[in-house]
């Protein structure tokens, strides 16, 4: 879930957007009721659609520093405009020093825990990419990437949306296909079907003591019957997710693989998407939400904010990783995690970065094309950066989600899910 404080180390725009963000979202009932143990499986019909993945969207909110989570140790012109926040080389003498993944580009060092799911093959980097949109504005540059458009005021649903507006249920009895973890539903998933928010699917219900639960739900179930769709049938499906989510008790969901999830806003939304994957209750996509990534001063890239910021991101994906892995079920599942834009590529006077343009972003899962740092390098030396003062994008973002969304997701409608748009082949994932 998005980090709502009021961050002194982020501008006033963004500061502005999550409280606008906060306002803009409805209350969802949260206690938790008693459950059996944990089921490992809920079953329900199958259907012939049930082999596509179940994509996880992770939005990194608050413009991501690309050039600090995978650093391009190789570019030197990265140490001369970063002379205090670069992270140094693979081979110096620091203990802070770059982990080197394909001897041009590291992992900064907060970002260990992710080391082992990209030797596996099963974690992509794309580096030197975005929207292409020029905006430096959070709340527009999130809106054109949620809505898969840059540039666009005409659209209002999003292309996760889009796309399971435009394909059958994996499992047609489940009520609910998709959710986000947030008080409100993202553009991401603007005009999905059977899709709601609900901040803490482990604990999802109604309000009130336990005693008269079920007599509540059954007048509720009573009181809508009569009332004609779309009004009925979203009151019956928020019911029958009441009890759904119930049974499957995530509470006490347990991880395969040897997995532990740090207790972590972002660790214990990923937890809850595992339960989700591997009961296998119908949920096709979830998206979450991960803030603090607006670093205009103090960024803190080896032991401070910043540092801290990526260690919960990469050490909450790396045990979904396990998790999944080991449940064996991560052959169905891709992550892909992005955030609205990069941050420019010299650092500013109080040691942090300001909004730039190009970035990174990640795609974790079995049928990823992992192990690699996929880039058409532009280069950040004199003349190189877009605008004199950012990385330039070589790679639309909408080329990785194209693939995802065609290749693992089953969905070729692209100029419905992608309006305007055509995609470069990058072989980021397998069919």
């Amino acid at each position: 879930m998005p980090d709502l404080s009021n961050d002194p180390c982020a501008c006033h725009e963004y500061n502005t957007l999550t409280r606008r963000r906060f306002l803009r979202r409805g209350t969802a009932a949260a206690m938790a009721i008693a459950t059996p143990a944990w089921l490992p499986r809920v079953a329900y019909a199958q259907s012939d659609n049930s082999s596509r993945d179940v994509i996880v969207c992770i939005f990194l909110r608050g413009g991501m520093d690309g050039l600090t989570v995978v650093p391009p140790y190789g570019e030197n012109a990265y140490y001369t405009l970063r002379p205090n926040l670069a992270i140094p080389r693979p081979d110096s003498a620091s203990t802070n020093r770059a982990l080197d993944l394909n001897g041009f580009f590291g992992f900064a060092p907060a970002m260990g825990g992710l080391l082992p799911a990209y030797l596996a093959g099963h974690l992509l980097i794309v580096h030197a990419t975005g929207s292409i949109d020029p905006t430096r504005s959070h709340f527009d540059a999130q809106h054109y990437m949620e809505i898969g458009m840059p540039g666009s005021s005409s659209l209002d649903t999003g292309w996760l949306g889009r796309h399971l507006a435009s394909r059958p249920p994996m499992k047609p009895s489940a009520p609910l296909r998709a959710l986000a973890m947030t008080f409100g539903l993202t553009e991401t998933l603007a005009g999905a079907p059977q899709t709601l928010p609900i901040p803490d699917p482990a604990n999802f219900g109604l309000n009130g003591t336990t005693a008269t639960r079920t007599q509540r739900l059954s007048w509720l179930n009573t009181a809508y019957a009569a009332e004609t769709d779309p009004l009925r049938a979203a009151a019956l499906n928020t019911q029958q997710t009441i009890n759904t989510l119930s049974a499957l008790n995530i509470n006490g969901y347990q991880p395969a693989g040897g997995a532990v999830y740090p207790n972590t806003s972002i660790a214990r939304a990923l937890r809850s998407t595992a339960a989700l994957i591997r009961g296998d209750i119908g949920v096709e996509a979830v998206q979450v939400d991960y803030s603090g990534w607006d670093t205009h001063s103090a960024q803190g890239p080896l032991t401070g904010g910043m540092a801290t910021t990526m260690r919960n991101l990469a050490d909450a994906v790396a045990a979904f990783h396990a998790d999944l892995d080991g449940a064996n079920v991560l052959r169905r599942v891709t992550l892909v995690a992005m955030s609205e834009f990069g941050r420019k590529a010299q650092e500013n006077g109080s040691q942090g970065t300001d909004h730039g343009h190009g970035n990174c972003l990640l795609v974790l899962g079995g049928g990823t094309n992992g192990g690699q740092v996929l880039a058409d390098w532009p280069g950040m030396a004199g003349g190189q950066l877009y605008q004199n003062q950012d990385l330039q994008i070589t790679i639309d973002h909408r080329d990785i989600l194209w693939e995802i969304v065609t290749k693992r997701l089953g969905n070729l409608n692209l100029d419905y899910v992608f309006p305007n748009f055509s995609p470069t082949n990058r072989n980021a994932l397998r069919s």
